[in-house]
């Protein structure tokens, strides 16, 4: 997809490696929300993230922005899943061909987790949908559950 790797990103992504011995997959440098969002390589989130989260301490204050990561994941279901944790997705559909998908969550607090303040965590939903599996995230909706 459309992964512009430019030298600030590549330098983020040695400077997460040098710290936590973990790869990251790709940098996003979302200026919008103030953050460096990473993709990290499936099974290294441990690593990258640290003993409490130590890791990401220590980044926010080597590159001065917010760190988010995001664990890779082979299939856009997971990837999207993974994404949007902790909120806790049930569904992922997509209306129409080639239409947006649709990402539903089971409970009223995740709704609030999986939109985030000002729409930050559906934007890099959207961000990061588009550039590994060329998905647009439509809406996050809350599923109700028949009783």
């Amino acid at each position: 997809m459309e992964r512009n790797i430019g030298f600030k990103e590549r330098r983020y992504i040695e400077e997460l490696r040098i710290l936590t011995k973990s790869t990251a997959l790709d940098c996003v440098i979302d200026d919008r929300f103030d953050r460096v969002i990473y993709v990290i390589r499936q099974g290294d989130m441990g690593l990258a993230i640290g003993k409490k989260g130590d890791n990401i301490k220590r980044l926010q204050n080597v590159l001065g922005k917010r760190i988010e990561m995001v664990e890779y994941a082979e299939t856009p279901e997971e990837f999207i899943t993974n994404i949007f944790k902790p909120a806790e997705v049930v569904r992922i559909e997509r209306n129409a061909e080639n239409g947006p998908l649709n990402v539903y969550v089971k409970l009223r607090s995740d709704l609030g987790i999986a939109i985030g303040k000002s729409g930050c965590n559906i934007e890099k939903a959207r961000i990061l949908s588009r550039r590994f599996f060329g998905f647009e995230i439509g809406e996050v909706l809350l599923v109700k559950e028949d009783a």
